[in-house]
């Protein structure tokens, strides 16, 4: 009998340089099918990215393999706890970026900011010269945010780039010499978005180590200026500090994050639609989820898992 629950999940990303991706994804595809670990992991010339699930033995054959590869020595990992499994397959991927910003030339392993533990992120942030800015995508910062952050307002991380260069000219045009902060789910984005943005000349940079999900996990509630749920890639769907599960779950058509009021509404229809895409789905597509729930439904009564679509692999770990 344990006093935890079963299921061990990692979540983890590791910028380095891969001479050949493509030869690691069939070993450690392998390796994840025979330990029944089970999740998504993309591999680039830039690194490794992902979050898997599995037994603790599983998980950590997968972890010791990873380690292994050039440059992943000083992996770190995002370990949390879930009674059961949160995905269904298990997938390793080949990306031109292990997460797609759009900006080829990038170097995430030389160029970062400056890491802020968390228990110093407060005093960044509630510093009035310092100009917070969730790196996140619009469906994510809906659920929570830290007190006072920006709120990009993008459909995708690609989209980060150009409001960036919009907002510093008018941070600018006020005669602000920017001080920035920014956070992500897990990391991996503010990698990316602080060595954009002092690839565009600003020094001033930084961003949270081990992103939300190591502040949920490491400052108590009552001192936390955190507001909210964290949204997370897998079955989850959302964590709360401590990394307890959280009140949300997913609108199986459009995949966007819905509190209990959300579900409430006259256009929530479990598994169908939701207020965010019951006016932009055709009655041929309602219909359809609606045959995948019944689907899904019939195969929890029989104990069996339904493997339906699968949720966005674009999690930043």
């Amino acid at each position: 009998m344990t006093d935890h629950p079963p299921v061990r999940i990692a979540a983890l990303y590791h910028f380095t340089r891969f001479d050949d991706p493509a030869s690691l994804r069939a070993p450690l595809q392998a390796l994840c099918e025979e330990h029944g670990v089970r999740g998504t992991l993309l591999l680039a010339g830039e690194g490794i990215n992902g979050t898997i699930a599995g037994s603790d033995q599983g998980i950590q054959a997968v972890l010791d393999h990873i380690r292994a590869l050039p440059g992943c020595a000083d992996l770190e990992v995002k370990e949390s706890r879930a009674d059961r499994m949160p995905f269904y397959r298990s997938k390793v991927r080949l990306k031109k970026e292990i997460v797609t910003m759009g900006q080829p030339d990038l170097d995430p392993v030389d160029g970062v900011g400056t890491y802020v533990a968390p228990e110093d992120w407060n005093a960044l942030i509630s510093d009035p010269d310092t100009i917070l800015i969730d790196t996140r995508n619009d469906y994510e910062v809906q659920i929570g945010t830290f007190e006072g952050a920006i709120d990009p307002e993008t459909k995708s991380f690609r989209e980060f780039p150009e409001w960036f260069r919009a907002k510093r000219a008018e941070f600018e045009a006020e005669g602000k010499t920017p001080r920035i902060a920014m956070f992500c789910t897990g990391g991996i984005r503010c990698e990316k978005s602080t060595a954009f943005v002092k690839a565009e000349g600003l020094d001033e940079v930084y961003h949270l180590k081990g992103g939300i999900l190591k502040y949920l996990e490491d400052i108590p509630e009552d001192e936390s200026l955190w507001r909210g749920e964290c949204f997370v890639f897998d079955e989850r769907v959302s964590l709360k500090h401590g990394l307890e599960v959280g009140e949300h779950s997913l609108c199986r058509a459009c995949r966007v994050p819905l509190s209990e009021a959300d579900k409430a509404r006259d256009t929530y229809v479990e598994g169908v639609s939701c207020h965010h895409c019951h006016s932009t789905r055709t009655d041929e597509q309602r219909a359809r989820y609606a045959e995948r729930h019944r689907q899904s439904k019939l195969a929890r009564q029989r104990g069996e898992a339904h493997v339906g679509r699968k949720l966005d692999p674009r999690g930043d770990g």
